[in-house]
């Protein structure tokens, strides 16, 4: 069973039904038992970066999630999920953020109109276990105003371009994140889920 942390922000009911589409069962829930006790992990998110990391610390599940990765359970980030797992963001105030992934959460900029909302290229610089058959130049989507200045290329899979490089798909371990949102990114986007899913089955 994949655990989908419900922390009060996030496209929680679309990314369990990407997963059921795919013949995988999710729980949405906030029990750090059955959370530690998974063979995956997704952090979707949508919002602000301080707002989220006040939830997931109210309810201790920043905790959850650093001991979730320790254990080597795989864990998915996804849009700001994924950019909570940065070492600290600077939406409205700086924040800090889990430190799962070196660097930092900042503003898209350039002559670009924010948000960054719609479909988007990949450049796929490292492959990784999310990225295993998909295609150089597969579009994804996208709804996002920050992006994540990255302090190690190693930990840079893909990227697309919005007036900056934007990391697209992060890893470091068993820890990955995307940017865009696979739920809503079609076949490409099924694809990685089901590549994420593999990958657990493989661990378990």
């Amino acid at each position: 069973m994949i655990s989908i942390i419900d922390y009060g922000m996030g496209n929680l009911k679309s990314v369990k039904k990407a997963l059921k589409y795919i013949g995988e069962e999710a729980e949405i829930t906030s029990d750090k038992n059955y959370i530690e006790n998974s063979k995956g992990v997704i952090l979707p998110g949508v919002g602000a970066f301080p707002e989220a990391m006040r939830n997931l610390r109210s309810k201790k599940l920043d905790v959850v999630i650093k001991d979730v990765v320790a254990k080597g359970i795989p864990l998915l980030g996804i849009c700001l999920g994924m950019q909570l797992l940065f070492d600290t963001g600077e939406e409205i105030e700086q924040c800090e953020g889990l430190g799962l992934i070196p660097g930092n959460i900042t503003k898209l900029h350039g002559n670009i109109k924010i948000p960054h909302m719609g479909w988007n290229s990949l450049n796929i610089k490292r492959k990784c276990a999310m990225l295993e058959s998909i295609p150089e130049n597969s579009y994804v989507y996208f709804v996002h105003s920050f992006y994540a200045a990255i302090k190690y290329e190693e930990n840079l899979n893909a990227c697309s371009f919005y007036g900056v490089e934007v990391p697209a798909v992060v890893n470091r371990r068993n820890v990955y994140g995307t940017q865009f949102h696979p739920e809503k990114s079609g076949d490409v986007g099924i694809k990685m889920l089901e590549n994420f899913v593999k990958l657990l089955d493989k661990q378990n």
